[in-house]
């Protein structure tokens, strides 16, 4: 280390889209990132309540809620490190009569956190393209991040008791998660999928909208990008970089990368499906998806009324290409 090197934390998930910056073979000019890779749920609690990490992969659900009432403690960098299609996340009971996701309407559902960004990405599916009225839906938490002020009529509460349990029980029709729950697992209770062909339903779902779900974003704490207004854009670059080098890895077939046999053919039908980069960064190719997010936080109650997307990334990163690397 330098003298002037600046040295701030980096809390994110371990992935191939964050591995190479972890583990130096990405590196930016005058910054020591000290990472502390971990599961997400503890990453955001200690994120949004403490402002625990100067850079941090963040909730976008979270970053919306909090944007748009003015105490967002982190500013986004469009650099998407998590996406995933929510349709094998949404298991039902099977002794309910509920066979197609209308057939949910009226139901008790479970959720970890409404405010969670897979459940918000599941509502907005399930009211755009199935016809669902979710605000008649009874909907049970096991507790919130931080605290989510709802308007009245929406039946949004805390259970009381494990997710999971209840589901076993029969107390929950339905639960969403992005973790499939134990009596699914295990067989012990009537609990299946709602949509078990669940790959069909999510190429036919990018097909029709090309969004590909993003879930959380990396940040930087507010404070810190103020100090060093040329951060966001240099963290930007360097997981850009990292990115490109993950994708080139599932296509290597010398030494496989990936302890999948056909992880090449995947990557190959995977590009036919959605293009040679399936996961963009950059603020202008996610405008549009970003947008729905920000449309779904309003339906659901979670946000008084949409806001322009710009205002939940730094200014500095708004017009970067992903392929600027």
């Amino acid at each position: 280390m330098t003298a002037g090197t600046l040295t701030l934390s980096l809390a994110c998930t371990l992935s191939d889209r964050t591995r190479p910056v972890l583990d130096g073979r990405v590196t930016i000019p005058g910054l020591r990132l000290i990472g502390l890779p971990g599961e997400p749920e503890d990453i955001f609690r200690r994120a949004l309540r403490d402002r625990a990490f100067e850079v941090t992969e963040l909730s976008m659900g979270s970053h919306i809620v909090t944007t748009a009432r003015g105490d967002a403690p982190y500013v986004g960098v469009p650099v998407f490190l998590s996406r995933a299609f929510r349709h094998s996340a949404v298991y039902v009971r099977t002794d309910r009569g509920i066979r197609e996701a209308a057939d949910l309407a009226g139901r008790t559902i479970g959720v970890p956190e409404y405010q969670q960004t897979a459940a918000l990405w599941v509502r907005g599916m399930l009211r755009e393209r199935h016809g669902v009225d979710t605000r008649g839906i009874a909907w049970r938490t096991g507790g919130e991040r931080v605290a989510i002020t709802l308007p009245e009529g929406l039946d949004v509460r805390p259970l009381g008791e494990d997710l999971d349990a209840a589901l076993a029980a029969g107390r929950l029709d339905a639960l969403i998660g992005p973790r499939p729950p134990a009596c699914f697992r295990d067989g012990s209770a009537p609990v299946a999928r709602l949509w078990p062909d669940f790959r069909r339903e999510e190429e036919a779902y990018f097909r029709a909208t090309g969004f590909f779900p993003i879930m959380h974003c990396l940040a930087v704490r507010r404070d810190v990008a103020e100090r060093h207004p040329w951060l966001p854009v240099a963290l930007f670059r360097a997981f850009a970089r990292a990115k490109a080098l993950s994708l080139a890895e599932l296509s290597m077939v010398n030494v496989l990368r990936v302890s999948l046999p056909w992880i090449a053919a995947e990557a190959a039908a995977q590009s036919a499906i959605m293009g040679g980069d399936p996961w963009p960064y950059g603020f202008a190719r996610n405008r549009e998806e970003i947008a729905a997010m920000i449309r779904y936080a309003r339906d659901d109650g979670l946000v008084a009324e949409a806001f322009d997307p710009e205002a939940l990334f730094h200014p500095s990163t708004l017009d970067l290409p992903d392929r600027e690397a």
